[in-house]
C-alpha cells in the first residue's frame, strides 16, 4: 500500500472545551491529527487528556469548538458515530468478551453472513487477514479471549479499530500492563499502521516511550493547552517542567536531611527456591535500594519469595538480626515485612470497596487488635499522602491510577513495616504523582525503615537507589553505587560487564 503524505491533515480540533458539573475539565484546546503522524499527548492525572480523547471517540460532547474530518465538519453523539467516520480508540481498559473468540470479538454486532447465518469461515478468514496486516503471528481467529495474554488482548482491540477501516486510532496508557518484549511488538505494529497514512493519538506516562514513537507532542495542564511542538525540539527535562512545573533535576529527591542509614534490616545468606538461587543480600534501616534488570532476570520471583508467596527452601533470611523463614504473606506481615504489588488491580486492591476498608484491609486480616487505633489513623494518613478523594466511604475503583497506589502504600503503612518492598511502585501513573511517591520513599527512610524497590525505569532505579542491585537468571550479578549510568546498569543486567559483589 502507498504510504500516505505525513503533511496531509486528517483532524483538526479548535477551541474544544467541556465542563461537568460547573468545573472545566477541558479548556480552549486544540489538537490537529496528520496522516502517519504519532502525536503524543502527555500530562498529570486530571490534566484533560481522558476527556479531549473521548470527545474525539463521540463519548463526550464538547461544550463549545469545532472538530473538523477532512476539512468538514463533525460531531459525534455517540461512539458508533465516531467509529462509521473512521475514529477508533483503544482505552486502557479492554472491552472484551473473555468467553468469546479472537474473531467473534472483532466483529461483534458486524458479523458477515451468508443466507441470514453468520459466515464463520468468512470472518476467520477477515481476521485471519487483519492480523497478518498488522504483522502478527501466532494469534488464532478461533482463540478463546480469556486464554490471551495482556499484549494479546490489546492486539485484538487495536485490530478491532482497524477493522472499522479506522484512519484515526487513540491509544490510552497502551503498554502501562506490558512486559518489555511486548512493546516491541506494539511499536511494530504502530509503524506499520502509520506506513498507511493512519493517525495515532498516544496518551502515556512514559516519557521514553513518546520520545521514541511520537513526531509531535502536546502537554495538557490543568485542562489547558500549555504547547504543541516538535518530539526533536523536547528532551525530558523540558517535558516534565511543561507538564508538572519543576525540572528533573528535581524530580527524584534526595534524601531527608539527618536520614541515618542503621544496621541490617534485611539479610539473606545463600537464598534460592525454584526461581532464584543464591542470593547474598543485605538491606539497611535508613536506605533505598533498587533493583534492576531485564525481564525474567527473578526481580519479582526474589520479592515473591522474601514475601512468602512463593517460599526460599534453601538458604537463610533474618529481620532485625532475628532469623524469619516465612511460608506464606501473613507470616511475612507479623515479621515486619510490606510488599506493594507491581498489579495495584490484580493484587493490591479491592477495587469495588471503599478507600476505608482498602486501607484497613491488611490490619484487619493480621492484626485485628490494632483495628481501632489503625481507623483513627487513616484520615491523617491519606492526608499525608495526598490522596484526592470526594470521602474514605468512596470506592476505589473510581480514583486515577495516582491516587490508587496511594491508597495502596495506605494500606500497607498502616501495620507499622520495617521492610517495604516495592515492586514497580509508579506503574502506570503520572509524573506528578510519581513524584510525590518518591518522597514517601524518602520520608520511610528518614524514619528507619528500609526501602527495597524493583523497577523497569532505569532513570527510576538510577534516580532514587542509595545502592543499585542487578539481576540476571535469577541470581544477583552484582552491585553499583547510587549515581550509576544506564550503561553501567545495562551492562551488568546483560552480561557484558562482571561486578564482584
Amino acid at each position: 500500500m502507498t504510504t500516505v503524505p505525513v503533511a496531509s491533515a486528517l483532524l483538526t480540533a479548535r477551541g474544544l472545551t467541556k465542563s461537568f458539573v460547573g468545573h472545566t475539565v477541558l479548556e480552549d484546546v486544540d489538537l490537529e491529527l496528520r496522516a502517519g503522524q504519532v502525536l503524543g499527548l502527555v500530562g498529570e492525572n486530571g490534566a484533560g487528556k481522558s476527556t479531549l480523547m473521548k470527545i474525539l471517540a463521540g463519548v463526550h460532547s464538547a461544550d463549545s469548538g469545532t472538530v473538523e474530518l477532512d476539512g468538514r465538519p463533525v460531531s459525534f453523539s455517540h461512539p458508533v458515530q465516531a467509529q462509521q467516520a473512521g475514529i477508533s480508540t483503544v482505552f486502557q481498559e479492554f472491552n472484551l468478551l473473555p468467553e468469546r473468540s479472537v474473531a467473534e470479538n472483532i466483529y461483534l454486532g458486524r458479523e458477515p453472513r451468508r443466507r441470514g447465518l453468520v459466515d464463520v469461515a468468512r470472518m476467520h478468514r477477515d481476521t485471519e487477514e487483519l492480523l497478518t496486516g498488522l504483522g502478527v503471528t501466532g494469534l488464532r481467529p478461533g482463540q478463546r479471549v480469556r486464554s490471551l495474554s495482556v499484549a494479546e488482548q490489546q492486539i485484538v482491540e487495536i485490530a478491532k479499530a482497524v477493522s472499522y477501516d479506522a484512519r484515526i486510532i487513540s491509544m490510552d496508557e497502551p503498554t502501562a500492563a506490558l512486559a518489555e518484549h511486548e512493546v516491541e511488538l506494539l511499536y511494530s505494529i504502530i509503524a506499520t499502521l502509520t506506513a498507511r497514512g493512519v493517525a495515532i493519538l498516544y496518551v502515556s506516562h512514559r516519557l521514553k516511550e513518546i520520545f521514541q514513537l511520537c513526531d509531535t507532542i502536546t502537554v495538557l495542564k490543568d485542562g489547558r493547552q500549555v504547547t504543541t511542538q516538535p518530539a526533536e525540539s523536547l528532551d525530558d527535562n523540558e517535558l516534565v517542567r511543561l507538564m508538572v512545573g519543576r525540572s528533573i533535576s528535581s524530580f527524584f529527591p534526595d534524601p531527608v536531611e539527618g536520614t541515618v542509614v542503621g544496621e541490617p534490616a534485611l539479610e539473606l545468606r545463600g537464598a534460592g527456591n525454584g526461581y532464584v538461587d543464591g542470593v547474598d543480600l543485605t538491606l539497611r534501616a535508613g536506605e533505598v535500594v533498587g533493583i534492576a534488570g531485564l525481564q525474567g532476570s527473578g526481580r519479582t520471583e526474589l520479592f515473591e519469595a522474601i514475601f512468602g508467596v512463593r517460599p526460599f527452601t534453601r538458604g537463610t533470611m533474618t529481620i532485625k538480626g532475628k532469623e524469619v523463614r516465612p511460608r506464606s504473606p501473613r507470616a511475612a506481615i507479623r515479621a515486619g515485612l510490606a510488599m506493594i504489588t507491581e498489579d495495584r488491580k490484580a493484587t493490591g486492591l479491592a477495587l469495588n470497596q471503599t478507600i476505608l476498608d482498602n486501607t484497613l484491609g491488611v490490619v484487619r486480616a493480621v492484626f485485628p487488635r490494632r483495628t481501632s487505633r489503625a481507623r483513627r489513623d487513616v484520615p491523617g494518613l491519606l492526608s499525608s499522602l495526598a490522596v484526592s478523594a470526594r470521602a474514605t466511604d468512596q470506592e476505589v475503583q473510581f480514583l486515577s491510577g495516582g491516587n490508587q497506589q496511594k491508597v495502596v502504600l495506605a494500606r500497607w503503612l498502616t501495620t507499622h513495616p520495617r521492610v517495604v518492598l516495592m515492586d514497580e511502585p509508579t506503574r502506570g501513573i503520572d509524573v506528578g504523582a510519581k513524584h510525590a511517591i518518591y518522597e514517601l520513599m524518602r520520608a520511610l527512610a528518614a524514619d528507619g525503615v528500609a526501602v527495597l524497590m524493583v523497577s523497569s525505569e532505569l532513570p527510576e532505579v538510577i534516580g532514587m537507589s542509595d545502592r543499585i542491585l542487578v539481576m540476571r537468571d535469577g541470581r544477583l550479578a552484582g552491585e553499583l553505587p547510587a549515581g550509576s549510568t544506564e550503561e553501567a546498569v545495562l551492562q551488568v543486567a546483560t552480561g557484558v560487564t562482571e561486578v564482584v559483589r
